[in-house]
């Protein structure tokens, strides 16, 4: 298991941008693939973008194509989730996530957690 902290989350206008980080700790950073999740308000949590353990592949949901880059610095032991153009339904406790298998989308194949970092983004 790996212990991962998220940070940058806050409070933005509509069309504006944030940038999140998660620094991972305890074990071999470069082993994990790694995903960024979120849980809006009233809503189960989804994925939003994951990426390989060297950075080579990527995957986002629809609806954060083209606004949202995930990126990692395996020597700094950090993943990053780039947000530009945000909407109100961006709204969401954003979670990162690593994993011992392949890219996924399934929350259950990721088997460490960060507390989560709130983004809010007002109309």
């Amino acid at each position: 298991q790996v212990q991962l902290v998220e940070s940058g989350g806050g409070l933005v206008q509509a069309g504006g941008s944030l940038r999140l980080s998660c620094t991972a700790s305890g074990r071999t950073f470069s082993d994990y693939v790694m995903g960024w999740f979120r849980r809006a308000p009233g809503k189960e949590r989804e994925f939003v973008a994951g990426i390989s353990r060297l950075g080579a592949n990527t995957d986002y949901i629809d609806s954060v194509k083209g606004r949202f880059t995930i990126s990692r610095d395996n020597a700094k032991n950090t993943v990053n989730l780039q947000m530009h153009s945000l909407k109100p339904e961006d709204t969401a406790i954003y979670y990162c996530a690593a994993s011992e298998l392949i890219v996924s989308r399934i929350s259950d194949e990721y088997n460490s957690w960060g507390r989560g970092t709130q983004v809010t983004v007002s109309s």
